[in-house]
């Protein structure tokens, strides 16, 4: 339950990577996803001020740990939860604590210290930037501090998948684990900055922008000048900074799933998903003319994602076919931006 239809309720695409995965890899990777989104939706929770969201992450911080009983946790929050699939999650923890607690040893604790890195990530949402209902908007001030929180909101994510991929995966006992994390690392960068770019009209709504001051400044542009969509071509280049960055990321994501050997197809198929999907994202957004509309979201339609699935399936084993279809993937995004240069 927790890992099927629960799981395919608040995300279908990481649903996807997860049935790819090997079977011995599903529990602790699919259940650092779930308790990952359940610590994003106490965090994102609109009806609850954010001075108690942050009282409850640190309590589910605290739980997670096994400092605490679990009850308190899910009672207040699922009553304010509006979404229904967001709600039965939080109403499960109990049992993801509990599935937690049965995982062997290692996998245990690599799975605990994922998932408490990465709410140190969400704890910043709250401290950092004002309330939603402020209707004001704060930047993060430098890219190291972007960095600082896509490392702890994603990038730690890619450490966390080699090490445990490398504990149960013999195939893999010739990586260097030192160098496949830092591509990890980078793997996740790329796939969170996508994300933040892609979500930047909904994020200036609530507060929120990732987007630092030091970027923002070079254009000449203000947090809040991002909430009017008439700016939308004086950001340009902000977005093609983004863009740019992204791409040098995705660029450590196709070393890190060409180093996965060919005979791993489930774990390779499981990696290169969601480099397919984020980088068709990064390629709407660089065709796109209404970036900053919150009305016009971009999103990979549904039957595109199953083709790449498909496609997948096909040249997965084979190193040569997956640089070239990485490597048009990447050219599609770049010949995107530089026509809206």
């Amino acid at each position: 339950m927790l890992l099927t239809t629960l799981l395919k309720g608040v995300s279908r695409a990481f649903y996807l990577s997860l049935r790819l995965l090997p079977a011995d890899l599903r529990e602790p990777i699919g259940l650092a996803y779930l308790l990952a989104r359940a610590a994003d939706t106490i965090v994102d929770t609109p009806l609850i001020p954010p001075d108690r969201r942050l009282c409850h992450l640190r309590a589910f911080r605290a739980r997670l740990a096994g400092e605490s009983d679990a009850a308190d946790i899910s009672a207040e929050l699922s009553a304010a939860c509006v979404n229904p699939q967001e709600r039965a999650l939080l109403q499960a923890l109990p049992d993801a604590f509990a599935m937690l607690e049965s995982l062997n040893a290692s996998d245990r604790e690599l799975t605990r210290a994922v998932v408490l890195t990465l709410t140190r990530g969400m704890e910043i949402d709250l401290t950092v930037f004002p309330p939603a209902e402020c209707g004001s908007v704060t930047a993060l001030k430098t890219r190291e501090q972007l960095d600082d929180y896509i490392y702890h909101i994603a990038g730690c994510v890619g450490e966390f998948w080699t090490e445990i991929s490398m504990a149960h995966t013999p195939a893999l006992g010739d990586w260097d684990a030192a160098r496949m994390s830092a591509l990890g690392v980078r793997f996740g960068s790329a796939l969170q900055l996508t994300n933040i770019l892609r979500d930047t009209p909904k994020d200036l709504r609530i507060g929120r922008c990732y987007l630092p001051h030091s970027e923002l400044e070079r254009v000449g542009l203000r947090p809040a000048d991002l909430l009017d969509e008439r700016n939308a071509a004086r950001a340009r280049p902000l977005l093609a900074w983004g863009i740019r960055t992204a791409l040098t990321d995705f660029a450590a994501a196709e070393r890190y799933i060409i180093a996965i050997p060919r005979r791993c197809l489930r774990l390779r198929l499981a990696a290169l998903l969601p480099v397919i999907i984020g980088l068709a994202t990064l390629a709407l957004l660089a065709r796109t003319d209404r970036w900053l509309n919150p009305a016009a979201p971009l999103k990979m339609p549904r039957r595109a994602v199953y083709a790449a699935l498909i496609a997948a399936l096909i040249c997965g084993r084979s190193n040569r076919m997956l640089a070239f279809w990485i490597a048009r993937l990447r050219r599609r995004v770049e010949r995107a931006r530089c026509s809206h240069a």
